[in-house]
């Protein structure tokens, strides 16, 4: 059975750290243009050191499996920064809102994300493949 993705997630310290500085402060002091929506991930996120994370938790680097709730397709992405995003090859931004909804999920969770139509779309995480903090890597 599947759930709903919590209000809080829990995230490590490390991919807090250098996911604020992606969406960071420009010179001004000012905000640029950042997604809201990971901002408020980002605040509301419970912090463990990288070795603290439990292995069923999508960190950065991790590879799963989501279903289409509608459809029963499924695909396996890899949680990326967005230099490494590539969409022809499963590697989805954290950026991305997509990304954002992924980011501190786990398997039998169902999230909601507007489709490229603007019609909503839900999915569920299947399975999680590879987490690098549940494979001894504490700096992916």
């Amino acid at each position: 059975m599947s759930t709903p993705r919590p209000e809080f997630i829990t995230l490590t310290e490390l991919d807090h750290v250098r996911i604020s500085n992606l969406i960071g402060v420009n010179a001004s002091g000012t905000r640029s243009a950042i997604n809201d929506a990971l901002l408020a991930v980002l605040d509301d996120a419970d912090l463990v050191a990288s070795q603290d994370i439990p292995a069923d938790i999508i960190t950065m680097s991790s590879r799963f499996v989501v279903k289409d709730a509608a459809t029963g397709a499924s695909d396996t992405l890899t949680l990326v920064y967005p230099q490494e995003a590539d969409a022809g090859h499963g590697r989805l931004s954290v950026l991305s809102p997509l990304g954002t909804q992924l980011l501190g999920a786990q398997p039998g969770q169902r999230i909601a994300v507007a489709g490229p139509t603007g019609r909503a779309r839900e999915l569920e995480v299947v399975e999680l493949v590879y987490q690098p903090e549940a494979n001894g890597d504490y700096t992916a």
